[in-house]
């Protein structure tokens, strides 16, 4: 048998190491005692974890071998823990990123006003905002972008593409498009865009009128934007609606619940459960639309979180026909927990459950099953028709008087 010695330099990093982890669990139980058992919680509640955690920094401030950040390590750390959990929608928030993520509701930005998504050829534009530059400049869905100025987007991520194309308000940019076998060149002058939450017009589907309501995502104040759109368009003359939530990714509870509320006159509109929190149900507010205008919601993979809320709601209780694919199925909802380092922790603290008892997820943090369409409608992006829109269109008319 042979054995060999280890190297002072290996040593050193396993004790580096084992510090880290020591580090990270020391960090986190001391901040969340509750997590423990009752036999090991009063070890961390008092000044030792605390005490203990200082002495490993310190000793890594002191005798570590390059200079190092005390908050940057105590930042890593965090999210290192927070990663273990293994839940794609838990985060720590360091304090820039926290700062960040406060400010990203912020509705205006520099640019042209359009949605986009990538493609091999470039940026395909998927949304045109209404009177916008690019509405203004002749773009329109199915448009591909090809090139900023003199810079190509043939394989390049979308986010390289919508940086070029973003500057400053009433500065001018120059974009290649191909509409089709044809290519054309167009400037377009940017312009301090609001992009909207929710918006809305009227649809004429064979001497129809049909009521369309966007919803983009689940911010505060989305409901009574919302419910805004809803009356222009009744007031307009619409005699159904479509709810679009294709692409909404979902927000605060509290919306879904305003926003179902627009369609819901009473009862359950989603219940939620958590370990450390009791059952809570949630009721529409009133104040309903009503109920004998039919309703349609459309719907793709990318519906999520609140915006499966409300499918699911207005589905179980039979108040509108889902139209789309399946939607994502996020099952679990988080709170944002500020830190007194001016961070934040963002983590899953329970599920939801439709009225009927269904959970998206499938109990877990992981994607689950999502909501099953009544009506299976697709939408082909490299097309300018919408063609699930189109569906829909055809199935809130066939339930008209």
């Amino acid at each position: 048998m042979v054995s060999r010695r280890t190297p002072r330099s290996q040593k050193i990093l396993v004790r580096l190491a084992i510090g880290l982890v020591v580090l990270l669990i020391g960090v986190w139980l001391g901040g969340h005692p509750g997590w423990l058992p009752s036999g090991l919680r009063s070890t961390f509640e008092g000044n030792s974890n605390g005490q203990f955690v200082n002495q490993v920094l310190d000793m890594l401030s002191k005798d570590y071998y390059r200079p190092i950040d005390r908050s940057q390590l105590v930042n890593k750390g965090l999210a290192a823990a927070i990663a273990s959990l293994n839940d794609p929608y838990s985060h720590y928030y360091d304090p820039s990123a926290y700062k960040a993520f406060l400010n990203q509701d912020n509705p205006h930005l520099n640019g042209i006003g359009i949605d986009v998504e990538n493609e091999s050829k470039g940026l395909r534009v998927v949304d045109v905002f209404d009177d916008s530059p690019a509405a203004r400049a002749g773009l329109t869905r199915g448009d591909v972008i090809v090139a900023v100025g003199p810079t190509s987007l043939a394989n390049r991520s979308a986010d390289f593409g919508s940086k070029l194309i973003r500057g400053e308000a009433g500065s001018k940019v120059t974009l290649t498009i191909m509409r089709g076998s044809q290519k054309r060149t167009l400037n377009v002058t940017r312009a301090n865009i609001v992009v909207p939450v929710a918006s809305g017009k009227v649809l004429n589907f064979h001497g129809k009128k049909v009521g369309y309501v966007q919803l983009t995502s689940f911010t505060d104040g989305s409901g009574a934007e919302l419910r805004a759109q809803v009356n222009k368009v009744l007031k307009l003359g619409a005699t159904s609606l479509i709810l679009d939530l294709r692409e909404n990714g979902g927000g605060l509870l509290d919306e879904a619940v305003n926003v179902a509320s627009i369609f819901v006159p009473d009862g359950t509109i989603v219940s939620t459960d958590g370990r450390n929190q009791p059952r809570q149900v949630y009721v529409a507010k009133g104040g309903a639309i009503s109920t004998k205008i039919p309703v349609v919601v459309l719907v793709d993979r990318g519906t999520a979180s609140a915006a499966e809320i409300v499918t699911g709601a207005l589905q179980d209780r039979h108040r509108a026909e889902v139209v789309g694919t399946r939607t994502y199925g996020k099952g679990v909802f988080q709170e944002i927990q500020p830190l007194s380092n001016g961070g934040a922790l963002d983590i899953t603290v329970g599920e939801y459950f439709t009225p009927s008892g269904r959970n998206l997820g499938g109990g877990g943090v992981k994607e689950g099953q999502g909501l099953k369409p009544n009506v299976y409608a697709l939408d082909n992006p490299h097309t300018a028709s919408d063609e699930a829109l189109t569906v829909a269109e055809r199935t809130v008319s066939a339930q008209q008087q």
